[in-house]
This record gives structure tokens, C-alpha cells and sequence, in this order.
């Protein structure tokens, strides 16, 4: 961004401006580099005259709970500030360091809840390096105009080889076994013990990790069938069931792949155990809150269910160490004692590969954020996006505007941009919030201060 704009006003008073409402992008006066070829720029040259709204230096970002290297490097050579810590912190830590920064990145284990957004005044943008999102209050987060980014499926791959490793180890009890030898005793056995080759898989929640894992068991020779709440095409041979009732009573192999929502609940509890097949086998890797574990356990200590993989849990520590104890959750020592479970520490996504493609995927799609106001991808926000602004195309700014979705705003903002002469414009809406962005030309300093004056006072921000 050139000089000038950057000095609009003071600059923790442009970033709550931007944190509320708006974006401000000029072509400079020197030529900044884009995001490299290997995350998302078109081409070198049209990299170097890619503009961004803010002097990047002035960025400041805050990564938690270890983000793979690849992410770091991403927004690093951006020319961000960014402070990199391997842990989560405890909520009133979070809210002092939340203070200052435009940007964080985390993964599972950090609760952005509405009293640590609240605290955020400079926040535009946060990045969840992982699949879910439940972490974040999305909605405050989206009505203080906070845009969320995750990413949905650059570790499915992992979920679905470690699903398929869980099936054969429990089909042939290898974790008691291996538990068994390293306590110097030898117990070789076939009771109990199971080829996978053609026993039934019931996959619950058919998207992309489902999806990967159909192929991956069907390779295996097994029988696939799924249940989703929605109707979609299989892959393979695969066959949709038309209730969670019906896979439950013909699946050998039952595993869960659903987000946690109200509806998703305990989804798996006394009722569902009593359903399943006697002798089969349970496996979570989706959230804790999907499978009741109490009811799990007696399902295993009464023998209907042979064997279970949890990876996990209704309360997770916040680091490693010494946790996984009733402190944590009350059920866990009963849940340790039990034969035949196999009990990972939410490790589903925890591969090299995985995390340095979630790296990318998100640290590319805050890039594209902050330098251009780009939301495609965002899980709280509209998916707006127009081409980028470029040198060659001089005094010129990017507006973007995040509002809520009542009558009568867009035909303020237009009143307010009428004088101006504009060369994109596009919006969009998604519930209560809206967003708008617009690409306006020959605008100097004290012109863009009226316009940012302007859209701050309009009802509805």
C-alpha cells in the first residue's frame, strides 16, 4: 500500500475500522510481491504488481498450538509480524495477547468464545488450522465482522488411513496384544480375531473423509454403506441407507465422520448400541461429543460391542501431558480399563502431510484476506471475491464493507460512493450479515478519510 494510504488517521484506528466495517486498498508508490506461485498466485509477473491494503510490516499475527512450518512461512514472507507459540493459552492469557493482533491462527484446542472476541478490537481475521471450527463462536465473530477460515478437508486423507488402521487393529485385538508382549507375556490367539475382507463398513457422514475412506475399505475387499442427511452419489459400490437404524443393524464396522452440532449430540447412545450388530465395533474420530461414552462403556463391558477407537473426547487437555485421567473426564479410568480400545490422543489429522497442506490452505486463504479482502472459503462470512487491484491502475481504492443484512444500507453506501467513479462492485449476504466490495478510482487521502467517516456512521455496521 503507498504511503499515503497507510497514513490514514492512526493505525489502530484504521485496523478497528477495518476490524468493523471496511478494507482500504491504493496502488503504491513501490511494488510489493504477492503470494508466491505455490500458493495461489497466477503468474511472477502478475505477482509483482499485485497491490495489498496495509504496509504488511504492520500486520501482526499470532499462530498457536505448534501451525506447521509451511503456514508460518506463508505469512512470514508476507512481511507480517508473527508471533509463534506451540501451545494454547489460558483464556485471560488469550485475551491480553488477542489485544493487539490483526490476525491468529489456531487449531483445535483454543476457544475463541464471544468474551475473548469481544477483547480483539484490532482482529479481522481468524484462521482455524483444522478441520473444525466448533472452537470459535462464529457468529459474534461474524456480527463484529471477524472473517473465519478453516480447512475442510487438506487432512482427510490422514483420518481415513488411521480409520482403516483402527479397523484391522481391533478385527485382530493388536492393541492388547502389543500391550500384552511389552509386559513380557505371550498370548497367541485366534478367538475373536477377524479378516476385514468382507465384513460391512457403516460410514456416518459420507463427505470427504467418508468419501476417502470408502475407496480405501472397499481396496480392502470390504462392503460399504453410509448414512447422511442429505442424498449423495457413492463412491464405488458403495450404498446409501436411508436411516441411521438401518446401517447400524447391518454394519460389522461402524464409524463416525460428522461435525459437532446440536443434532449430532450423543447421536451415538444406549439406543444406537442396542441397535448395532452384537460383537462390532465403534470408531470416533469426528468430535467427543458425538458418542456417549458412558453408554459406550457398557456396551463393551457387556460384550456387544467387540472392540472401539476413540481419537476424540468430550474434554480435551490443552497440551500434552499426564491429563487423561477422571480430573479430565469422570468416565476415563473406566474407559482405560477396558479390553480391546484403542484410545488416541485426537491425532486423526496429525500426519507431516496433513498439517503442512493445512498450512497452505489456510495461511494462503488469510493472505488473500488481508491483501485483498478475498472470503472465498470462509465459514461465517459471504464468498466474495473480485481480481486484484494492480500498479497499473493508480490511485485507486478497495472498499469493504460488512454490514448487516437489513433494508435500505446498500442504497446508503451507494449514496455515499456516488461522486466517485466506481469500477467493480459486488455483494453478497449470508443470514444476518453482508458484505460488500468495491473498487473505486481517482480517490486521494482526504477522500477516502470522508469515505471511511461516512460508512462508519451508517445504521446497520
Amino acid at each position: 500500500m503507498s504511503s499515503a494510504a497507510v497514513d490514514i488517521g492512526d493505525h489502530n484506528q484504521l485496523a478497528r475500522s477495518v476490524s468493523n466495517s471496511m478494507n482500504l486498498s491504493t496502488s503504491p508508490n513501490a511494488t510489493f510481491q504477492s503470494l508466491s506461485s505455490s500458493h495461489g498466485a497466477r503468474n511472477a509477473a502478475a505477482a509483482a504488481k499485485q497491490l495489498k491494503p496495509f504496509a504488511t510490516q504492520d500486520i501482526k499475527v499470532l499462530l498457536l498450538e505448534n501451525v506447521n512450518q509451511t503456514g508460518r512461512k506463508i505469512l512470514e514472507e508476507q512481511g507480517y509480524q508473527v508471533e509463534f507459540l506451540k501451545s494454547s493459552l489460558p483464556e485471560d492469557q488469550l485475551i491480553e495477547k488477542i489485544r493487539q493482533v490483526h490476525v491468529i491462527g489456531i487449531r483445535s484446542k483454543t476457544k475463541l468464545t464471544a468474551r475473548v472476541l469481544q477483547e480483539a478490537k484490532n482482529l479481522i481475521v481468524v484462521g482455524c488450522f483444522c478441520i473444525g471450527t466448533n472452537q470459535v463462536d462464529l457468529q459474534y465473530a461474524a456480527d463484529r465482522g471477524i472473517t473465519v477460515f478453516n480447512s475442510p478437508f487438506s487432512n482427510s486423507r490422514s483420518v481415513a488411513e488411521l480409520v482403516v488402521a483402527e479397523i484391522i487393529s481391533l478385527a485382530r485385538q493388536l492393541g492388547d496384544r502389543s500391550n500384552e508382549m511389552h509386559q513380557g507375556i505371550w498370548n497367541k490367539v485366534s478367538a475373536g480375531c477377524w479378516e476385514v475382507r468382507d465384513k460391512t463398513l457403516g460410514i456416518i457422514g459420507y463427505g470427504h473423509i467418508g468419501n476417502q475412506l470408502s475407496v480405501l475399505a472397499e481396496a480392502m475387499g470390504m462392503v460399504v454403506i453410509y448414512y447422511d442427511v442429505v442424498n449423495l452419489m457413492s463412491m464405488g459400490k458403495a450404498r446409501q441407507k436411508a436411516t441411521l437404524t438401518e446401517l447400524l443393524g447391518a454394519a460389522d464396522f461402524v464409524t463416525c465422520h460428522v461435525p459437532e452440532l446440536p443434532e449430532t449430540l450423543n447421536m451415538i447412545g444406549k439406543e444406537q448400541f442396542q441397535q448395532m450388530r452384537q460383537g462390532s465395533y465403534l470408531i470416533n474420530a469426528s468430535r467427543g461429543s458425538v458418542v456417549d461414552i458412558p453408554e459406550l462403556i457398557n456396551a463393551m463391558r457387556s460384550g456387544k460391542l467387540a472392540g472401539a477407537a476413540l481419537d476424540v473426547y468430550p474434554n480435551e487437555p490443552g497440551g500434552n501431558g499426564d491429563y487423561f485421567h477422571n480430573n479430565l473426564n469422570d468416565w476415563a479410568e473406566d474407559l482405560r480399563s477396558l479390553k480391546n480400545i484403542i484410545l488416541t490422543p485426537h491425532i486423526g489429522g496429525s500426519t507431516e502431510e496433513a498439517q503442512s497442506a493445512i498450512g497452505v490452505e489456510v495461511s494462503s486463504a488469510l493472505c488473500r484476506f488481508v491483501n485483498e479482502g478475498n472470503t472465498t472459503g470462509a465459514v461465517n462470512m459471504p464468498e466474495v471475491s473480485v481480481r486484484s487491484l494492480t500498479i497499473e491502475e493508480p490511485n485507486h481504492v478497495r472498499i469493504i464493507f460488512i454490514h448487516r443484512n437489513i433494508p435500505g444500507v446498500l442504497r446508503r453506501v451507494n449514496a455515499i460512493l456516488e461522486d466517485h467513479n466506481i469500477d467493480k462492485q459486488t455483494t453478497d449476504s449470508r443470514g444476518e450479515v453482508a458484505y460488500l466490495m468495491a473498487d473505486i478510482s481517482n480517490v486521494n487521502d482526504n477522500e477516502i478519510r470522508d469515505i471511511v467517516q461516512d460508512l462508519e456512521m451508517l445504521p446497520g455496521k
